[in-house]
């Protein structure tokens, strides 16, 4: 074990923990143990979300919204009782409803038949808040002589940054308060009016709330009952170091840029430090809806505007997806970009607007059956959906006899967009991807034919997919969160023609090869700038992989102890067992020659892995599935046999990747 210096990776973390090595005392909190966006699907019965959350140790906020039926937002919390729920879209105060969020659970919640939660084959999304010192918190107070100062105490550990408050016994509207509003100014979460003036005001520090001023009834109303959610901002102790924040409030001015369906304009950027999965939006300085996004339901880099399904909290209108008639803002590695202008939603010229963003998932996960699922079908059809166990975020199809292109479809792009592996085309629309399946995936526009269908997981150490968009300028970073530096990182211009860009650390960074070809590695520093990728960062060149103005999608790959391993090996015409340090061997493989042509050949367990004859497919061709005797099992990897498929040629160099 290495001495600690600066950040450990995630298998260091894990066995450090093991031997009482590591340096920080904890207890560990990563935005994984205390949010969580889960969509499901009503059955009228009941059901047990299993989200992770605990949230009857711990205690938190379950917020549930119908996504295609017209319901009410519903919120429920630990501090008045299962069963007790108020609506974020209305002024109605708290109902009693026995068959709605029914208990809260140690790993979630568990919901009646109630048509608020649960109507039959109706699509639901469910936002689970867990109490946590620098995240969030919910109290209860009540309220006697209205216009005295009144005074609650928390737990969040820091200076609030957002407090939605809820009259409980009467009806009122709900108040907001925000650490940018205009001072002395407050938002109301059932309602579009811009900020207001109130005769009230509100004072918070890390311990306490105070009121003071006149009474009123949105949040210190004579004998009233109250619920506070409490949000925090840039509270930095969450993390592998415990140095990270994983929530923030914050605003941006709107500059008015003209919106255009395929070229992205100037609009303003939200620098978050890292890429967020949940994000609520409102303008402040004029009427405007309360906008709620999130990545299970579709939040992407796409730059079509497509794929941005909105949520209002104040309203029980159904999912819409912004389109390109309208405003869009796209997700970025590090925050998020609005890319239209003037009469949008997000963008008006000198607009003034509030959000509050959460952190994408960041802990780390070594279950290989947690990150990665290999699925052959003998026979698909074009509406086919896949059990694949997790929230996939990479979708890799193979087809068997067919004779057609691998195709690839991820979550960060969109639904609908997919490329081909052995084709240096643009991306292809019409590929029916549904990611908002929670453990699922389903294609609505698939192909009739066997195919091998991979499912991959953003995960620190192991996975990570990025967006970006040209700048033609060398040097230029991107930032990552695979947490250790990637050792194969795999770009595609996507808005048009351009070869698949492959780095190999094996290789290093003045050389690339392609992977919709079968060329040996190439030299030349147009792609990574002679500059290997950081723990943070990938370094671009000025073409190939960073042309002005277009846009890109770069999956990463590394190495996770006993989970995946990326590496090399020179061939000797005699049987080679490659030591993963896997125990119980590999189940998926892709190898490629480096220094002389080669196809990109990948294998897996689930089509045979066998003794004799190894059903494989090559990246970078349309030829259907041939089989020969080139890979064997070994338990701590994989055997490369002396004959089948050139994978063994004497002193040849190649690379591979290799998952457990």
């Amino acid at each position: 074990m290495p001495n600690y210096s600066g950040k450990w990776t995630p298998s260091q973390i894990l066995q450090a923990r093991g031997q009482d090595l590591w340096p920080i005392n904890g207890p560990f909190f990563y935005v994984d143990d205390v949010f969580s966006t889960y969509v499901y699907t009503g059955d009228s019965g009941t059901q047990s979300i299993s989200n992770g959350i605990d949230l009857d140790g711990e205690g938190g906020l379950v917020w549930i919204k119908g996504r295609t039926a017209a319901y009410d937002h519903s919120l429920f919390d630990t501090e008045r009782g299962a069963t007790k729920e108020i609506y974020s879209n209305k002024t109605d105060a708290e109902q009693t409803n026995s068959d709605t969020v029914t208990s809260f659970n140690s790993d979630g919640f568990s919901i009646g038949a109630d048509p608020l939660v649960n109507t039959n084959l109706e699509d639901y999304v469910s936002w689970s808040f867990r109490k946590q010192a620098g995240f969030f918190d919910v109290v209860t107070y009540n309220t006697v002589d209205a216009g005295w100062s009144n005074t609650f105490n928390h737990n969040l550990g820091s200076t609030p940054a957002c407090i939605i408050f809820k009259r409980t016994n009467f009806s009122a509207d709900w108040c907001v308060y925000h650490k940018d509003l205009t001072t002395g100014k407050f938002l109301r979460l059932n309602s579009t009016i811009a900020e207001n003036t109130e005769g009230f005001t509100v004072t918070a520090n890390s311990t306490s709330v105070t009121f003071s001023g006149t009474a009123d009834a949105k949040v210190n109303g004579s004998n009233s009952y109250y619920v506070a959610y409490l949000f925090a901002h840039d509270d930095q102790r969450f993390g592998d170091n415990q140095n990270e924040s994983i929530i923030k409030c914050g605003s941006y001015t709107g500059n008015g840029t003209v919106a255009n369906a395929t070229t992205e304009q100037p609009g303003p950027e939200i620098d978050l430090g890292w890429e967020p999965q949940w994000v609520m939006i409102k303008r402040t300085d004029s009427t405007s809806d309360w906008f709620i996004f999130d990545n299970m339901r579709g939040f992407s880099v796409d730059y079509t505007g497509q794929d941005k399904n909105y949520l209002r909290a104040n309203g029980s209108t159904v999912e819409s997806a912004l389109s390109s008639s309208f405003a869009y803002l796209r997700l970025t590695s590090t925050g998020f970009k609005i890319t239209a202008g003037t009469g949008s939603f997000f963008n008006e010229n000198g607009g003034e607007y509030i959000y509050v963003a959460i952190r994408r998932p960041m802990k780390p996960i070594t279950t290989n059956t947690e990150l990665f699922n290999p699925i052959a079908v003998t026979t698909t059809t074009p509406t086919q959906t896949y059990s694949v166990g997790f929230p996939a975020d990479l979708f890799l199809q193979g087809f068997r006899t067919l004779g057609i292109s691998a195709r690839t479809n991820s979550r960060i792009t969109g639904s609908e967009p997919y490329l081909q592996t052995a084709s240096n085309a643009a991306e292809q629309s019409g590929f029916g991807g549904e990611w908002d399946l929670q453990d699922d995936y389903a294609q609505s526009s698939g192909v009739s034919t066997t195919a091998i269908s991979y499912f991959f997981r953003r995960a620190p150490g192991f996975m990570d997919a990025v967006g970006y968009r040209g700048n033609a300028t060398a040097g230029t970073t991107y930032s990552h969160s695979l947490t250790v530096a990637p050792e194969l990182m795999i770009v595609k211009r996507r808005d048009g023609n351009g070869g698949w860009q492959v780095y190999s650390s094996a290789l290093g960074a003045t050389k690339y090869l392609v992977l919709d070809e079968n060329y040996a590695e190439g030299t030349s520093s147009n792609q990574w700038n002679d500059t290997a990728p950081t723990a943070s960062v990938f370094t671009l060149g000025n073409i190939d992989t960073n042309e002005s103005g277009v846009y890109y999608v770069a999956y990463l790959f590394a190495t996770l102890a006993g989970v995946s391993k990326v590496g090399s090996y020179t061939g000797t015409g005699s049987p080679i067992t490659v030591d993963c340090g896997f125990t119980s061997g590999a189940r998926f493989i892709l190898i490629k020659r480096t220094d002389s042509t080669g196809d990109w050949y990948y294998f897996d367990t689930a089509r045979g892995i066998n003794a004799g004859a190894d059903p494989y497919l090559s990246l970078n061709t349309t030829d259907v599935e041939s089989s020969t005797d080139a890979i064997d099992t070994d338990s701590s990897g994989f055997i490369v046999n002396a004959a089948g498929g050139g994978l063994n040629t004497s002193g040849g160099e190649y690379i591979f990747l290799a998952i457990a």
